[in-house]
């Protein structure tokens, strides 16, 4: 049954991982040269969307709690952008949705 309610976590996992490469590599915006914001938002978004993924391999949910904390403070920052990277909060809330209901399960 826990495996249903993380399938949550694990479609919101995939989903910041192909917005992030979209930040990164296809925002017409983004400044390549600089790589650290690369990297910080590489840590801040794409490992805790690893996370969650690896939260519904193994049925943790604990992970999925560690994810939404990790993601949080770059997500918020994103989610008053306007555009499709405002979408980075609401993956970031679906892993804290996804932790509360693999928690009533």
């Amino acid at each position: 049954m826990r495996k249903k309610y993380s399938i949550i976590g694990l479609i919101a996992g995939l989903l910041s991982i192909l917005l992030w490469l979209i930040l990164n590599f296809f925002n017409p915006y983004s400044n390549l040269i600089n790589g650290g914001t690369t990297f910080v938002s590489f840590v801040m978004l794409v490992l805790p969307g690893c996370l969650a993924i690896i939260s519904f391999s193994i049925s943790k949910k604990l992970f999925m709690l560690v994810a939404f904390i990790w993601s949080l403070p770059l997500s918020l920052y994103l989610l008053m952008t306007p555009g499709i990277f405002l979408i980075f909060g609401i993956t970031s809330f679906t892993y804290l949705i996804s932790y509360i209901l693999m928690e009533k399960k």
